[in-house]
């Protein structure tokens, strides 16, 4: 079977709200024509976009802190001005520079807009027991330990936005005071009952007692045992029988993993470090997964879903076990392009590519960052050692258009080199930028390696992984033009959790889709052909050693893995469906169901076509891979927004 090479251009239509689609879609077909009249060497031109979605925002609590004040900074510029946007994307990555380049299936590719809303990509996990997440009840359970209860609602509402405060900063040891003091305005027993409930429930690590002074009531919170006592939710209060650990499922729009926690952990006053995960997932999506988190109940978790607009909580259970990273089995994907062209015929011949040959299993875009210092290059420094490059290429000025304050921050470095300096233009401290300022600060211009290691782990480990995935990528590109989708001796497979090659006598019993690749490091091997030659050439033109991949600083050793070529979704499913009004949904979602919203009316004959796909992908593969594939586009931000500034004029 023939490979395809890629040849297409792909359009991004500009930020705009809903109520301008249809003076959109009048611009994006004069693109459309211009595009094919442009094209002088008779192909057609394969177009995709990606429209911003329709956008909520989660209520702010009362109390700010400094670390809200910055979200927020970091967020205003999100939806800025399309023309930045695009400038910004010029100096971005095309995927043919991340070794994306080839595709496996022979049909013509034609346009469809991808996510012209965020609820048009949604993703529901699949759990390691081959489960999908789904919420469809918002019920909390009951215990069966009748000497517990639950705070009532009026718990949630008792304390003021000051007593909060002061009760927020003598839990985290913010002030010099040893307790607070909150006055019983109407003195029942009943009242008091329920302020102490709020603040041990609010609160945890506080406890609290009653004191008459000069007549009058007052609740006194205390620390019960020190700092210890806030890492450690008080044990009397939790019941022997019920689970420590509070599962739910988290439906969520338009957020990524993280931030989500980030805001659920500040409504609910506790460390987001207690909450555990299967997978990260999409922020331009609406995505189902399952959250547990240590000892918080099931009553105020579900009391978020009155605060909160872009997510909701339930399916709540009581277990023994937090989750674990990749546990998942993998996610199911619900996908809409909109306004498609491509014939029946064609349309049918991609899906049913899809799912009986698959895709290659390239590392998606999202990989390797959308700026012009793109993640791998600096994850390559990192494994040389390079100390002075990785802190240059984090900090440096850049081409493109950037946040105001991350401009005038790297214009103050490039000019002073003065971390102070720099810190003092960027409002933001929270980014990678700020952290290694901070960094540099305390550690000094000589000790790189400290100053970086104050970064986050798991973005330390991003820069690295994303040079394991550039290398991947540019690798199976290679092993796919010399062998084509045909297993070949010296390729590899896995028997079990260890690879081994595929001898002359055995490649009738293997095809394409037993093959995999590794991602390099210091105990994996590689293919018994020319890709292992490709991949020690690739490494060496890096000054990088493939048989020395350990680093003097064991975080940043590369283990190495294997990763299938090809990979075959599960439960494809498709059909297309007419349209006439883009601001319509075209299917239901877990929430509409839940909330009794009736499945959208769709005209038989409508102005526009739209394909609907389902499919099932195990973890670390990208749908925007499989969704290339079936396009034929290029699914780079940069080729998306090549054709913004004509649009615009």
């Amino acid at each position: 079977m023939e490979t395809v090479e890629m040849n297409s251009v792909s359009l991004k239509r500009p930020r705009s709200e809903d109520d301008v689609a249809s003076a959109d879609e009048i611009k994006r077909q004069k693109i459309l024509e211009k595009s094919k009249a442009g094209n002088d060497s008779g192909q057609s031109i394969e177009n995709v976009t990606e429209q911003p979605e329709d956008t909520k925002s989660e209520i702010i609590p009362n109390e700010e802190s400094e670390e809200q004040e910055e979200e927020e900074l970091e967020d205003s510029d999100e939806d800025g001005d399309p023309e930045s946007f695009a400038d910004m994307m010029k100096h971005g990555l095309t995927e043919s520079d991340v070794g994306i380049t080839k595709f496996v299936s022979s049909h013509k590719g034609f346009s469809g807009i991808l996510k012209e809303r965020y609820s048009d990509f949604v993703v529901h996990e699949i759990g390691k027991d081959g489960r999908v997440s789904h919420l469809d009840d918002f019920s909390v359970p009951v215990d069966d330990e009748v000497n517990f209860e639950d705070p009532s609602e009026e718990t949630f509402t008792v304390l003021s936005d000051e007593d909060k405060q002061r009760l927020e900063e003598l839990q985290l040891f913010k002030n010099k005071e040893t307790s607070v003091a909150i006055e019983v305005i109407e003195d029942t027993k009943e009242k008091r009952t329920i302020i102490h409930q709020a603040v041990k429930s609010l609160f945890p690590g506080l406890e609290t007692k009653t004191e008459d002074r000069d007549g009058k009531k007052y609740i006194i919170a205390y620390h019960a045992a020190g700092k210890k006592a806030l890492a450690n939710p008080r044990k009397h209060s939790w019941p022997k029988s019920r689970g420590s650990y509070c599962h739910f499922v988290l439906y969520k729009e338009n957020k990524d993993t993280m931030d989500a926690i980030n805001v659920l952990s500040k409504f609910l006053r506790v460390k987001p470090n207690i909450f555990s995960y299967m997978g990260t997932k999409d922020k331009r999506a609406i995505t189902v997964q399952e959250i547990a988190v240590l000892r918080i109940t099931a009553q105020r978790l579900a009391h978020l879903n009155k605060c909160l607009m872009n997510f909701k909580l339930g399916n709540f259970s009581y277990k023994n076990h937090p989750l674990k990273l990749g546990e998942l089995q993998g996610n199911h994907f619900t996908v809409v392009l909109r306004n498609i062209t491509g014939t029946d015929d064609q349309i049918e011949q991609a899906m049913h590519s899809l799912r009986e040959i698959g895709f290659i299993n390239y590392y998606g875009m999202q990989r390797f960052g959308t700026t012009a210092v793109p993640t791998y290059q600096i994850g390559r420094a990192i494994l040389q050692n390079n100390w002075n490059e990785v802190m240059d290429l984090i900090l440096k000025p850049r081409p493109g258009a950037e946040k105001g304050y991350l401009v005038k921050c790297r214009e103050e470095w490039a000019k002073t080199k003065d971390p102070a300096a720099a810190l003092k233009k960027l409002p933001v401290k929270r980014c990678v930028e700020g952290q290694l300022l901070r960094g540099l600060l305390k550690y000094g211009m000589k000790n790189i390696i400290s100053a970086f290691g104050i970064i986050p782990r798991n973005n330390r480990l991003m820069y690295i992984h994303s040079y394991q995935s550039y290398v991947w990528n540019n690798m199976v590109s290679k092993r796919i033009e010399e062998y084509g989708l045909r297993a070949v001796p010296g390729d590899l497979i896995l028997k079990g959790a260890t690879a081994v090659h595929i001898e002359e006598g055995d490649v009738d019993n293997y095809t394409i889709h037993d093959v995999v690749m590794p991602l390099p490091g210091f105990d994996v091997i590689y293919p018994k052909h020319k890709i292992g030659e490709a991949y020690k050439e690739m490494l060496v033109a890096d000054n990088l050693d493939i048989n020395n991949m350990r680093h003097k600083i064991r975080d940043y050793s590369l283990s190495g893995a294997y990763r299938k070529i090809i990979i075959r979704p599960q439960n494809v499913n498709w059909e297309v469906v007419a349209y006439d009004d883009p601001k319509i949904p075209l299917f239901t979602t877990d929430l509409d169901k839940l909330e009794g919203k009736p499945l959208p009316v769709l005209p038989t004959d409508g102005k526009f076509r739209a394909l609907k796909m389902e499919f099932s992908l195990p973890p670390s593969t990208y749908a925007t891979m499989a969704i290339r594939e079936v396009l034929k586009m290029d699914t780079s931000i940069k080729n998306q927004t090549q054709l913004n500034t004509t649009w615009l004029r």
